[in-house]
């Protein structure tokens, strides 16, 4: 007689199996730096070699369910599945060396219309604002139908967007300049809500325009919200996040990491990382904080998984194979952690983990997803 699986196993193989079985591909596709490409359909990060975009930071990619590419921006212009700029896809007020210049949004329970939100470079005035894609435009390779709509200015250069805990709905993040405010806006089938969700926790972010720069993410669960702040604050900081209200609360900071610059959750959401730019004497550091444990074991956990030998490191981008990669400027590749749950040197990463084609390169910023495309990724170790 066969003996009966432990109810547990059971339960766990068929919760892997439902969320695989609807798993989506919206960040199959990867355009970014100058002309710089990956395609992850087939399993693995392919280079791609079509792109048109060039970036010195900031850039979001889109894909349908299915993996194939609908469109592309880096905050300022926009290029369809063609590689052709849209019609009226030109002069969006992000920018090119804005950290996170843009992050593309669907419109819930609505197939045809995406959201691109753009934040403008160092805090200036154009602020965070947002553009309708339309994709039955242009003979279904799509056009912006409304552009530059205001949201709220001055803001950093931080901005991410992670599913509502009702699951269809979004939010849409960012921080307030010259404020410890944190800005979260509601995407809903009705469209983006213009009275955001204000939680005022954590270091106030002022100073010179350029210490505006830095990323922000949202953990692919929602749970958790992760910052870098550049000169002159130069740390890391994590946050618990209600994705159920937008509140942000609970602020743990990590100090003293000269030019903190990418940030990004493991896939189970145990894990941050953080760069370091590298500044002077100082080579890029990637460095790993474990998010497990009492508060004091959080806060002394740091570990520098590595030293890059590149001149200058950025972004941190987690992928479709659950791998997160680093952009390194002017480099034909890119640095890679492995194995991002991974306490330790045990994350292995490689700095040059992933060629790119000939025909394009590496700057400092990876393409700006809704995190929440990668929660089902966290279960692949029960394949």
């Amino acid at each position: 007689m066969f003996k009966k699986l432990p109810s547990v196993f059971l339960f766990l193989s068929f919760f892997w199996f439902t969320h695989a079985a609807s798993a989506q591909k919206e960040a199959n596709i990867w355009y970014f730096g100058e002309r710089a490409g990956l395609d992850f359909n087939s399993g693995k990060a392919t280079p791609l070699n079509n792109s048109m975009l060039s970036t010195m930071e900031g850039c979001a990619t889109i894909s349908d369910a299915e993996g194939n590419l609908l469109f592309y921006t880096n905050g300022v212009s926009v290029w369809n599945r063609e590689h052709k700029l849209m019609p009226n896809g030109n002069r969006l007020m992000g920018h090119r060396s804005s950290t996170q210049s843009a992050v593309i949004v669907p419109r819930p329970l609505n197939p045809n219309i995406y959201y691109i939100f753009t934040a403008d470079l160092q805090s200036q005035l154009y602020g965070l604002r947002y553009s309708e894609v339309d994709m039955r435009l242009q003979k279904g390779s799509g056009d912006i139908a409304k552009k530059n709509n205001f949201l709220v200015s001055p803001v950093s250069e931080k901005l991410t967007a992670v599913k509502h805990s009702n699951n269809t709905d979004y939010w849409v993040i960012t921080h307030k300049w010259g404020t410890n405010g944190f800005y979260a806006f509601q995407v809903t089938a009705a469209g983006v809500s213009r009275q955001p969700v204000v939680s005022n926790v954590g270091t106030v972010h002022k100073g010179k325009n350029k210490e505006a720069i830095g990323a922000m993410k949202a953990s692919p669960d929602g749970k958790k919200l992760a910052l870098a702040l550049w000169r002159d604050s130069n740390l890391f900081e994590v946050f618990d996040f209600n994705n159920a209200t937008g509140k942000v609360s609970n602020p743990l900071a990590f100090e003293h990491y000269d030019e903190a610059y990418g940030i990004e959750f493991s896939p189970d959401g145990t894990k941050l990382y953080g760069t370091t730019n590298g500044i002077g004497n100082v080579a890029p550091q990637i460095w790993q904080f474990n998010l497990l444990g009492s508060r004091q074991a959080i806060e002394e956990s740091a570990t520098l998984i590595a030293v890059s030998k590149a001149d200058k490191i950025g972004s941190l981008q987690l992928g479709p194979d659950g791998k997160i990669y680093l952009a390194k400027e002017k480099e034909k590749t890119l640095g890679v952690i492995n194995n991002p749950n991974t306490p330790g040197l045990g994350c292995n990463y490689v700095d040059e983990g992933q060629m790119l084609s000939d025909e394009g390169h590496s700057e400092l910023g990876l393409p700006n997803f809704v995190q929440s495309y990668f929660f089902n990724i966290r279960y692949s170790h029960l394949r």
